[in-house]
């Protein structure tokens, strides 16, 4: 079977650009609005990854994933009514809100869905930040005090990492991605995001965005203090109970496939490009799905790749 490929959801975003147009050559759905977010693999209620071409061109994710599970994606995934894994992409050229998702042991008290998550750096402007955690020492007291006079950001940690480099971001940290990043995001199949504070900034319609401020200070874990970027294991840049991402350098001839022959992988080509048996290229900010039992594809250049599979 041949890599099935999916036409992506463009999200309109405050602090978005046009990054997806100038490095992946995408055509956005309006010629001046900022799109700060592709949606690339997904399967919600109201946003469904549409089959673009093949023999299910036009099928959704979540009618792949319930009609044809064991034919494409394997055996073990039983206990998931949906696809359970969110891939995006997103460009940010001004800053993201200051925000926390929901741990488990919180989520549904907060009428919210958990969502650990992993950033992997395709690419960032010169000293862009990352806020990731609490600067040492900062307190619950001291946390709530600068929500009250507008001084978060002088509570949260700042890292700049450089192309290639990742994080994972559990439920429960406190996070927001600076201007000036293209991130490739993997998470649970989740959307609940408290901010808890905006820059003292207006959205598109001309007005603050809402806060979530007693859901944020409620999630937010209170000793994660200063963390760094990521070290790999070897190819594995995060493994997690809901997601394994790694990257895979395959130069100009060699072949990837999936882990295990019997169930699916993710594949986005970071850069280069892949080519199947069938004569498809699938260029950089390609995503695919590869099902099962699928024949190896081979890199027509070097090329960066990030792989996901989910765990047993």
């Amino acid at each position: 079977m041949e890599p099935i490929t999916f036409t992506p959801l463009y999200m309109e975003r405050v602090w978005g650009g046009r990054e997806l147009e100038r490095v992946y050559g995408r055509k956005l759905p309006d010629s001046d609005k900022p799109y700060g977010e592709a949606w690339e693999i997904v399967d919600r209620e109201g946003e469904q990854s549409i089959v673009d071409q093949g023999p299910f061109a036009g099928t959704s994710l979540h009618d792949l994933w319930t009609q044809h599970r064991e034919e494409i994606f394997g055996d073990g995934f039983d206990h998931h009514p949906r696809f359970p894994i969110l891939i995006k992409i997103l460009d940010a050229r001004d800053e993201l809100s200051i925000q926390v998702h929901p741990p488990v042991h919180l989520a549904a008290e907060l009428r919210g869905e958990p969502k650990t998550e992993m950033w992997f750096i395709a690419d960032c402007d010169p000293g862009a930040k990352l806020y990731v955690g609490l600067k040492s020492g900062v307190t619950r007291a001291d946390f709530e005090q600068a929500i009250t006079d507008g001084s978060v950001a002088d509570c949260v940690h700042a890292v700049s990492p450089k192309p290639g480099d990742s994080i994972f971001i559990a439920s429960g940290r406190l996070h927001a991605i600076g201007a000036g990043f293209l991130i490739h995001e993997i998470q649970q199949n989740s959307d609940t995001t408290y901010r808890v504070f905006d820059w003292n900034r207006l959205g598109l319609d001309g007005k603050p965005r809402e806060l979530h401020v007693a859901e944020s200070l409620a999630s937010i874990d209170f000793n994660d203090f200063e963390p760094s970027m990521d070290q790999p294991i070897g190819d594995t840049l995060a493994s997690c109970e809901y997601f394994k991402t790694d990257r895979k350098i395959v130069r100009q001839g060699q072949t990837i496939t999936n882990p295990q022959d019997d169930r699916f992988s993710i594949v986005s080509v970071v850069d280069g490009q892949l080519e199947s048996v069938a004569g498809r290229r699938y260029a950089k900010g390609s995503f695919l799905l590869v099902p099962r039992n699928s024949q190896p594809l081979k890199a027509t250049v070097d090329s960066i790749l990030l792989q996901i599979t989910l765990p047993h």
